[in-house]
């Protein structure tokens, strides 16, 4: 047995099976291994067209399973190219492993041909543990670090393999000094905080009269717990944008999306509380927190950085979202003034209702909120559902009422524009029996999507259903920084930077023997949705939406409103921008009209 060989085995036994990755000579070896393991059905490759899309595929794979991502690429620019996929994973804390290709032991030093300092390159983005492997036993301790390290620290990890190393015989480490002998066994870990810790806890929050929760990524797994605590406290539940799927959005005191990209219930609920739990969650924008000082604080994380990280906390608690949360109901009692709950109730089912009206207002040709709020009621059960960066997120935050056993995420902290594809890709993969939808702003889509659906084309007949939607909303502007650029910095719009080329989204998908649909009619919204989730193939749905309808805040400041009134002046489509603010702003002040 090789080195590479040995990886790919090694590798199993940690229970990874799926790859994503790309070839090259700086891999070679590892590519004949690999396709060696493929013959046997033992290991799963995913051929993806650039290497950037690998390693979001494979943090996708990480957020939505729950197992540690794996990505390969060649030395080089291979390797360069992984990174910002690594951020990705870095910034929203989730396991990926990282193999990359090096030239030749001998010729490092000597300013050889696609050879870069992956070392220095990948010290910050794989901080936890990053290791050149230089002799053939070392293969094994560098495997067992990169993936337990991966796995419990919920970092990216990289291993460097040169390519001469790659086809030597394996050899085990010997019983000498200087080797050693590492193992695959399981990590336990204390995941409750002590008792008297959570009795702290239990104390503040039962003392609560105005109780808000926020919930995180942390919390994806904690949705049973969550719910019963929001109903022993009579509280209300904020979800920060990566736990979107923490709990359901059809639950009545489930006030939807925090920050800007969140609700004015939301807003009102952090902005009026007396308690504030925060649970698995590290929400940067600490604006749209309470106060400091206005509410007693609790927080939970897995991760001790975390804790007290955004807002002054009494009692933190580092433990595992669902053991803790468990643990914590028992001491709590319940909270039998329920005017606080009434009240988040109703601004919620109002919310709900600005929204539709707000969804509904006119625009040319359609209003980006009509398609979202059409594929809401629409959603399949256990759909998992991805958003790219930009405008489009606002919609997918506000408009989808995700119910329970949905997922759905999106780049969090990095923010990464083109992210949305790869990660549906994943999801599918990871998934191939349930109904994938990714929601793409027509910029992303230029960015990565395109790419990345010569990807879905290759592999989707191999899926026992079919069903991969992609939303473009078309609307020839970079969108969400054209509205930041009105908003923060009183400009109207950059035409050079913010306008991008018309493309035919959904006629490539035909090229690609996919079907595609096209939209321009509001009032045909709804059947395309329908068209598109009955369809026996993966699809492209382009919809040519209004780049002038806002993305409003659920807070709008006297800063932004003069901010905004400033760049009108200077926009050469302040006339759209006016009719379509005016509109979204009515309906927010008058729900009951639709129009």
């Amino acid at each position: 047995m090789n080195v590479s060989e040995f990886l790919w085995k090694r590798l199993q036994e940690w229970g990874l099976k799926r790859a994503y990755g790309y070839p090259g000579d700086g891999v070679g070896g590892i590519d004949v291994a690999l396709q060696k393991e493929i013959d046997a059905g033992n290991f799963e490759y995913i051929q993806v067209r650039h290497e950037e899309m690998a390693a979001f595929m494979a943090t996708a794979h990480a957020k939505f399973t729950g197992q540690v991502g794996l990505c390969f690429a060649t030395s080089g620019p291979g390797a360069i190219h992984l990174l910002n996929g690594l951020y990705d994973a870095k910034l929203d804390h989730v396991g990926v492993v990282a193999i990359m290709g090096q030239q030749a032991r001998v010729a490092i030093g000597s300013n050889y041909q696609q050879e870069v300092d992956l070392q220095s390159l990948c010290k910050d983005v794989a901080c936890e543990y990053i290791v050149t492997v230089t002799e053939s036993s070392q293969i094994r301790h560098a495997i067992d670090r990169a993936v337990r390290i991966a796995r419990d620290k919920r970092a990216p990890t990289v291993i460097i393999v040169p390519n001469d190393l790659q086809l030597l015989p394996y050899s085990e480490p010997r019983m000498a000094h200087g080797f050693t002998h590492t193992g695959i066994g399981r990590t336990t870990v204390s995941k409750v905080p002590e008792d008297e810790a959570l009795r702290a806890a239990a104390e503040i929050l039962n003392a609560g009269k105005k109780v808000a929760i926020l919930a995180g990524a942390g919390a994806l797994d904690a949705t049973d717990e969550l719910v019963d605590i929001a109903e022993m406290l009579g509280a209300g539940i904020a979800k920060a944008l990566l736990g979107k799927a923490a709990v359901p959005d059809d639950l009545p005191f489930v006030t939807g999306s925090i920050g800007l990209l969140g609700t004015k219930p939301s807003w009102d609920l952090m902005k009026e509380c007396d308690t504030f739990l925060m649970v698995g969650s590290a929400f940067p924008y600490s604006e749209f927190l309470p106060k400091p000082g206005q509410a007693h604080g609790v927080q939970i994380d897995i991760n001790s950085a975390n804790l007290s990280l955004r807002y002054p906390m009494e009692v933190n608690l580092q433990g595992d979202s669902v053991a803790t949360l468990r643990a914590l109901v028992p001491l709590l009692r319940r909270n039998h003034n329920r005017s606080w709950r009434v009240r988040i109730e109703k601004e919620v089912a109002k919310w709900w209702k600005v929204l539709e009206a707000r969804a509904m207002a006119r625009a040319q040709p359609l209003n980006p909120q009509r398609i979202f709020w059409e594929l809401s009621s629409r959603l399949p059960e256990n759909a998992i559902i991805t958003a790219d960066s930009g405008s489009v997120a606002n919609w997918y935050a506000r408009d989808l009422k995700i119910r329970r056993g949905m997922k759905a995420s999106l780049s969090g902290g990095l923010a990464s524009l083109g992210a949305g594809t790869p990660y549906a890709m994943a999801g599918k993969m990871a998934f191939p029996e349930r109904t994938v939808i990714a929601c793409m702003g027509d910029g992303a889509m230029q960015m990565n999507g395109l790419n990345v659906m010569i990807t879905i084309s290759k592999y989707w007949k191999q899926w026992p259903n079919p069903k991969l939607i992609v939303l473009v909303l078309n609307n020839q502007d970079l969108n969400q920084v054209t509205w930041e650029e009105r908003i923060q910095l009183g400009k109207g719009k950059t035409e050079s930077t913010q306008s991008i080329p018309d493309f035919p989204h959904h006629k490539y998908a035909e090229l690609l023997g996919l079907k595609g649909i096209y939209v321009d009619d509001p009032e045909k919204v709804a059947a395309v949705w329908e068209e598109a989730l009955d369809a026996d193939r993966p699809v492209i749905l382009e919809a040519r939406t209004d780049p002038n309808v806002p993305p409003l805040p659920p807070h709008i400041t006297l800063q932004q409103a003069k901010a905004f009134l400033s760049s009108l002046p200077t926009d050469a489509e302040r006339s759209n921008v006016i009719s379509r603010s005016a509109k979204q702003i009515f309906a927010s002040i008058m729900p009951a009209r639709k129009s």
